[in-house]
């Protein structure tokens, strides 16, 4: 019975130091555990941490693709918008340049007009010299077959005769010397005409040419400017018309009065 009771102390030292060992190997690896478990922890806050930052990026992310959308969008507009305008300033470049060589060619038919009248005014001039002339020598066949009847009675009407050839020759020259100046001056005043629309074509093609380059005014403007210019140029040209038509009428009209004074005359 006493050896039943006995206790090996051996064995049991042998197994509490193992149980030792193995309660340290435990303490260990929970420490082990509890370090890994921290380091866990600091990975999933810096991970968390990044996660909220890459959220963050990727919603200024968003909005920065959002706004650069917007912006190509804008450009897109601006680009089509331009397109239109520059569109819209060759149509009007071209209508000007229509409009300008219209008035080049109105302005040269005019001139061709001036030229023609001015022909045409120096043969009836001519006629009525030579009709002068004609009338003159008939008169004066008549005035030498009544000298062989009546010697001093020719004589007489024949010096007051010579005094009113003389006189309607000087009122023809006057006249010529009027319808002469007249002309000049209706010719300097078209030639005046036509430099100021010369200038202000010119002007309104360098004003187009800057307002192209600069973009800045609208096509209501440029066409306001346009219908002007052509408004003017109408006008111009109605007057001169007008001018021309009035120097017809006065010369046509000093024409029959010369011819008529004349044959009260001889």
């Amino acid at each position: 019975m006493i050896k039943l009771n006995c206790v090996n102390l051996d064995r049991f030292t042998r197994e509490f130091t193992q149980l030792e060992q193995k309660i340290t190997e435990i303490i260990g690896k929970n420490n082990v555990l509890e370090i890994m478990l921290e380091d866990a922890n600091r990975l999933l806050k810096f991970s968390l941490t990044k996660e909220k930052s890459l959220i963050e990026e990727r919603d200024s992310l968003l909005i920065t693709v959002n706004r650069l959308q917007q912006t190509l969008q804008e450009q897109c507009n601006l680009r089509v918008e331009n397109e239109r305008l520059k569109n819209g300033m060759v149509d009007l470049r071209q209508q000007n340049e229509r409009a300008a060589e219209d008035g080049a060619a109105e302005l040269q038919r005019l001139v061709s007009e001036m030229r023609a009248e001015g022909d045409r005014h120096k043969r009836e001039l001519e006629t009525v010299r030579q009709q002068c002339r004609r009338e003159v020598e008939d008169a004066h066949r008549e005035s030498f077959q009544q000298l062989e009847a009546k010697d001093a009675e020719v004589k007489t009407l024949l010096e007051k005769k010579d005094q009113d050839l003389e006189e309607l020759k000087t009122r023809l020259k006057d006249q010529e010397r009027e319808r002469q100046s007249e002309l000049l001056k209706l010719q300097m005043e078209f030639g005046a005409k036509l430099a100021r629309v010369q200038s202000t074509a010119a002007q309104w093609s360098q004003q187009q040419q800057q307002q192209h380059s600069s973009n800045l005014l609208p096509q209501s403007v440029f066409k306001r400017k346009l219908q002007f210019f052509q408004e003017e140029k109408n006008k111009e040209i109605v007057a001169l018309r007008q001018r021309i038509k009035e120097l017809e009428e006065n010369q046509r009209v000093g024409g029959l009065s010369d011819s008529r004074l004349k044959r009260r005359k001889i």
